[in-house]
């Protein structure tokens, strides 16, 4: 199935063929795309001026963020995610700090549970995603770490921080996406491409 095509059909093959298509950019790519990103994300009409900004170890493809890291404001401090029971919690973390790795053997920061952050305290997120569309709907690795953590934001009567904003590669775009009821919006997509406003907080 081509992943131009609606994932009604087999979600669990758009995965597959989405994340081997990332796999399979090549290295020179890889690195333009990560100072591309640091660009749009950087320009988001809301990025915050200060606080905590969570961002993720690229694994499997996913496209990295350490171009973002190095360039962040001095009001910002970057963090990473912390798998705790069901849910992610965060905690600061800058290139030297220890990482123990996790159950899916992914890099996270090694501190006391009492250092670790709460979502909603966090001011920006950045979601690694699988493939989204133009509506700013995403696919994830099926897990749900992402929507149980942060879904106090479906319950609230207006969009407020921590902004989520979804980071691929252009060519994880797929043609639609269906909603789940689970589903936690996003406030944009940036990939090395193009940015998507899906909400705009500085428009009523």
């Amino acid at each position: 199935m081509s992943p131009s095509q609606p994932t009604t059909i087999d979600r669990k093959l758009l995965r597959r063929e989405l994340r081997q298509r990332r796999r399979d950019s090549p290295a020179a790519q890889r690195i333009a795309a990560a100072d591309s990103l640091a660009m749009r994300l950087l320009a988001l009409p809301f990025l915050p001026d200060r606080g905590d900004v969570a961002g993720y170890w690229a694994m499997d493809g996913e496209i990295a963020l350490h171009v973002l890291q190095m360039r962040l404001p001095q009001g910002l401090r970057y963090c990473l995610p912390v798998l705790c029971g069901d849910r992610l919690r965060f905690a600061p973390w800058r290139p030297g700090d220890p990482l123990a790795t996790n159950r899916y053997g992914i890099p996270e920061p090694e501190v006391d549970e009492a250092a670790l952050l709460e979502p909603a305290s966090m001011a920006l997120v950045l979601v690694p995603l699988v493939g989204f569309d133009a509506r700013g709907q995403r696919l994830g690795m099926g897990g749900g770490w992402y929507d149980r953590s942060f879904a106090f934001r479906n319950e609230a009567a207006a969009r407020r921080p921590p902004w989520l904003v979804g980071t691929g590669f252009g060519l994880q775009q797929v043609d639609a996406l269906d909603r789940e009821p689970w589903d936690v919006a996003l406030d944009a997509i940036c990939t090395e491409r193009d940015t998507i406003l899906v909400h705009n907080p500085e428009t009523p």
